[in-house]
């Protein structure tokens, strides 16, 4: 695996498997990478022939007060597991790399309308860095698809909107939620909690499914799915910012007579020091009991 910190060597690289007719996968990461990261990069390797893996703290998505400047960097021992699972090139630029202008005056990427609401109501001008960011890195390593998580469903939604509006050639893939044995989605802030709050943490994932079952089972009263959620979260000891039902298509909001399969439940609460987030896709539920 090569490692490479400038945007002209990396895109050199690219373009001359690019003319050997070879498909260039790619997935974006922050580091600290655990299990969630490496399926990533396991689904970017069977759909592409050559994967390259990028490792950047993204500072414009990170909110005055957050953990910009505590979140986990921990190059050494991701670049050792980047390279047991065969990527082919790393891509760990610096943010003068990324924001040669500085961060004053940047143009940026906002995708309206998806980028305000759920989370983009409880952290204002996240998704316009993280796309802003995602757009920097497809034009850095012109890839030929990119494979992203669903567990976070909205930023997914938002990436995908904005490839398609900007006319972008990029495949974008969503990869399945990585689950711990207890249904806790896999996230690098898990490392944030405390033992005690690690036990609870599951209870999250537990309500989703319960609201997802119900949903498949015809259930329409959205709002009481929705309060109930709520409670159940605040009474395991989290502080929800919000337990949402949307469409499943472009997270608007649901009406009755939509069928299970166009639905998703969402889902951020705060634990200890964590802002913990995941989603159930119905459909997943759907075809479970088929």
């Amino acid at each position: 695996m090569e490692t490479e910190r400038q945007i002209d060597a990396v895109r050199a690289q690219v373009r001359a498997w690019q003319s050997q007719g070879l498909k260039v996968g790619f997935v974006p990461t922050m580091g600290n990478l655990h299990e969630g990261h490496l399926r990533l990069v396991r689904h970017a390797r069977r759909v592409s022939d050559r994967v390259v893996v990028s490792i950047f703290v993204n500072p414009t998505q990170f909110a005055p007060g957050e953990d910009f400047e505590s979140y986990p960097r921990t190059m050494e021992r991701d670049s050792e597991l980047l390279r047991e699972e065969l990527a082919d090139l790393l891509f760990n630029p610096t943010v003068a790399e990324v924001y040669p202008r500085g961060l004053d005056h940047l143009a940026t990427v906002h995708v309206p309308g998806l980028s305000e609401i759920l989370c983009g109501a409880y952290r204002p001008g996240h998704f316009t860095g993280v796309a802003t960011v995602v757009c920097k890195l497809f034009n850095m390593v012109v890839p030929d698809c990119a494979v992203f998580g669903r567990k976070d469903f909205q930023q997914f939604q938002v990436i995908r909107r904005m490839v398609t509006d900007l006319n972008m050639p990029v495949e974008i893939i969503g990869s399945p939620t990585a689950r711990e044995y207890d249904g806790l989605a896999m996230s690098s802030r898990n490392a944030y909690l405390e033992p005690a709050q690690r036990e609870l943490a599951p209870a999250l994932y537990r309500c989703l499914r319960r609201l997802a079952e119900a949903l498949a089972a015809g259930e329409r009263d959205f709002g009481m799915l929705e309060s109930d959620g709520w409670r159940e979260l605040a009474t395991a000891g989290m502080l929800p910012d919000y337990v949402s039902i949307r469409r499943r298509a472009d997270l608007s909001e649901p009406v009755p007579d939509l069928p299970a399969n166009d639905l998703v439940v969402l889902a951020a609460v705060h634990l200890g020091r964590a802002r913990l987030i995941d989603n159930i896709e119905v459909a997943d539920i759907v075809t479970e009991g088929s």
